[in-house]
Parts: C-alpha cells; sequence; structure tokens
C-alpha cells in the first residue's frame, strides 16, 4: 500500500499509545508523541510498569500517563484476559479516537481492547519477530507451537487494523498477507533517531573499543560476544551496556558480574543516556540471531559515526552495507565474529572510513523526522512544518 493512500477517515482527536515498557515511551517515542501533539491530538501514554521517574518524564512530552494490568512476559490465560478487559474499560472512559500500540502483548491486547471498546482507529508497530519467530536453527516442537499460537493471536487482533507499520523489508514479507492485509501495512526502515542530539562524535584514541549495548539477552548474541573478547583479550576493549531483562532469556547478574571480574569485559549497567558510552567505543556489535525490527541501538551508533559489526539476520542485515559502514556476520558463529573484530584491529584507519560512512547512512535511512512523516501518513494525519514531503516519503519506501 502506497502511504498516501491511508484511509481519511474520522478525524483523530484523543489516541492511546499502548506499550508494555513505560521508558520507552520517552527514549523511543518523544518526537513521535510531539509530532501528533502538532496535528491537535491529545496523547495518552498506557503502560503497566510506571514509576515516578517514566512518570514524570512522560509528563514532560506533554502526554497523560495511564496505568494499566499487563504482565511483561509469559502467557497466563486468564491473567491476561483480565488485562485485556481492565485496558478495555480503560480505553472507553478515555473516550479515545485511536490507539498505537508497540511490543508483542501491546499489538496483540492492545487491539483485542480497541475492538472491544469501539475504537475504529487502530494502528499497530510490530518491531520484528523475535525469539518465536527465529527461523535460524531448526525450532524444537514447544517453540513451534509457541509460534502457531502467537501467530494465531497477532492475526485475530490485527483484523480490522486501519494500518500495520513493519520496521524492515524480512518482517513484512512474513507477516504479509499471512496476518496482516497489504491493503493496510507498509515499510518505515527504523524508529528512527535525532541526529541533531546523535551527533557524529570523534573516535576514541588508542586500540579499538568493541560496545555491545541494549536488552542483554542470550539472543543478542552477548555470550558470543564475550567468547571473542576472551580470543582477543589484550588487542581490544569491550564494553557491554545493559541490565539484567525479566525475559527468560537474559543473562544473568552474577554472570555479567563474573565477566567484569575475569577483565574480558567493562560491564556499565542500564544508563538514562547511551551517548557518553558510544563516544568511549570504536565499533558498535550486536551479533543477534533474535529476528530484530531494526536495532536502535545500531541507529544511534551509525549517527555518531561508529561501524557496525552484525548478524546476516532480519532487522540487523538493514543497517549494514558490508565492507562499507561495518561487517555482517553468521549468527552464532565465534569465529566469524573474531575475524571481523581482527580485521578492524588489524586496519584501525579503516574503523574511521567506516564510521564516517555510517553517519551518512543514518542520515538518509534513519531520521527520526524521515520515519515519523512515514507513520503520519500511514496514520492518514496532516502533516507538519518539521516533516518531510509526501514525495520523499512516497520515494523513501
Amino acid at each position: 500500500m502506497r502511504l498516501d493512500q491511508a484511509s481519511a477517515a474520522a478525524p483523530i482527536r484523543r489516541l492511546a499509545l499502548i506499550t508494555s515498557q513505560a521508558f520507552s515511551i520517552s527514549n523511543f517515542r518523544a518526537e513521535l508523541v510531539a509530532a501528533w501533539q502538532r496535528a491537535g491530538i491529545r496523547v495518552f501514554a498506557l503502560a503497566p510498569d510506571y514509576d515516578d521517574e517514566t512518570r514524570r518524564a512522560v509528563r514532560a512530552l506533554g502526554a497523560e500517563p495511564v496505568d494499566f494490568r499487563l504482565s511483561r512476559v509469559g502467557l497466563n490465560p486468564l491473567g491476561d484476559l483480565g488485562a485485556v478487559l481492565s485496558l478495555t474499560r480503560i480505553l472507553g472512559r478515555l473516550r479515545v479516537d485511536a490507539c498505537f500500540c508497540y511490543f508483542i502483548k501491546p499489538v496483540i491486547y492492545g487491539n483485542w481492547a480497541g475492538r472491544l471498546a469501539g475504537v475504529g482507529a487502530r494502528f499497530s508497530m510490530i518491531e520484528g519477530g523475535g525469539y518465536v519467530f527465529d527461523t535460524s536453527v531448526p525450532m524444537p516442537p514447544g517453540r513451534r507451537l509457541l509460534k502457531i499460537l502467537v501467530s494465531f493471536l497477532y492475526w485475530t487482533s490485527l483484523r480490522g487494523a486501519r494500518h500495520v507499520f513493519f520496521l524492515n523489508q524480512d518482517d513484512y514479507r512474513f507477516f504479509v498477507p499471512r496476518l496482516a492485509s497489504p491493503e493496510s501495512a507498509s515499510v518505515i526502515g527504523g524508529i528512527g533517531v535525532d541526529l541533531r542530539k546523535f551527533s557524529q562524535a570523534p573516535l576514541p584514541e588508542g586500540i579499538p573499543v568493541f560496545l555491545l549495548g541494549g536488552r542483554l539477552l542470550a539472543e543478542k548474541g552477548v555470550r558470543e560476544f564475550v567468547a571473542a573478547a576472551r580470543q582477543l583479550r589484550g588487542r581490544a576493549r569491550f564494553i557491554l551496556l545493559g541490565g539484567p531483562d525479566l525475559n527468560p532469556g537474559s543473562i544473568s547478574r552474577a554472570e555479567l558480574t563474573r565477566w567484569s571480574a575475569e577483565g574480558l569485559v567493562e560491564w556499565i549497567d542500564h544508563v538514562p543516556d547511551v551517548r557518553p558510552v558510544l563516544r568511549r567505543a570504536s565499533v558498535f556489535v550486536l551479533p543477534s540471531y533474535y529476528r530484530e525490527g531494526v536495532p536502535r541501538g545500531i541507529q544511534e551508533a551509525m549517527a555518531m559515526g561508529r561501524p557496525i559489526i552484525t548478524t546476516d539476520m532480519p532487522g540487523c542485515r538493514d543497517t549494514v552495507e558490508h565492507g562499507r559502514n561495518g561487517l555482517l556476520v553468521p549468527p552464532r558463529d565465534v569465529a566469524a565474529l573474531v575475524g571481523a573484530m581482527s580485521i578492524l584491529i588489524d586496519d584501525p584507519a579503516r574503523i574511521e572510513v567506516m564510521g564516517a560512512t555510517s553517519r551518512r547512512l543514518a542520515e538518509t535511512r534513519f531520521d527520526v523526522l524521515r520515519v515519523n512523516a512515514r507513520i503520519m501518513t500511514g496514520m492518514g494525519l496532516p502533516q507538519t512544518p518539521t516533516a518531510i514531503s509526501a514525495s520523499e516519503v512516497t520515494d523513501a519506501t
């Protein structure tokens, strides 16, 4: 579907943004919330895990934080049914015209609740297939069953959706037309970054520093990164940025502490601003075997002029032109990861050249203003003076 063919139905005046992680609203959706507000939309930001800090951050955006009950991980039919009914009541009470959902559970349950509450304009963003849809290795029977179940839940929830946004072509081809209608789906190419905030920064002096940052899950290739650090010890430095996660695949705090004590990596727990850590890095690494959307960490690193080493996997491969701004390696392949790192260790001048190319690609592909223009057009909303033109949107897709 062309984005400029989005339905021009009843105007949207009140919108519910539904997520499972409150911190992501101010960290990853601030510019989109601002674009909605410039279009005259009152934004209610729904999340199940607000604390004082995230609540203040959302209010500072001009949005209204709203609590709802949802378990972020696992399937509990009775508990999740209760969450859907509770969310339905909240949407009815808020009298919203539209809902915009992202992350797996909010997409499924938020769309169900929106339909039950009579919300006609339902929008979703699919940010990767994740562990459930990983096809890089044969699926055990339990995960095949989980894939069938999650596919069915997606299909039921996305029926009647006004528009579904995908971050990469692999996911679009995988989900459409199986789980979403081609007439109401498009690829936006990553959630984007503020290129003024994430500006190009000088590379650090001395031996190369390889950084892996984000959710520290096994599926993100954390153990492969540490195994490579063990083999390259003394030739480079290695930083892990992020904390343990509720996800069952999370690396434990004990394991992170042990690696740090052994001197293999410098472990930095979650920080509110990643830019100081990115400035310390020479190369950003994400050896993920997880079906990513388009990793935000890679987009930020590219914007700051860092080469990328990542895997030839959905979402990840969309960020690298192999040999120009980084290197692609097969998933779960420590030897290939060591080889890619060694290429840059042995030729540090290449790091600078690749980093400059990363910045140019970020300006072309990951400018948040361009991305938000695609979203606004897909939602049938008016463009604002800070957005790009409709012709640029069509060309980009």
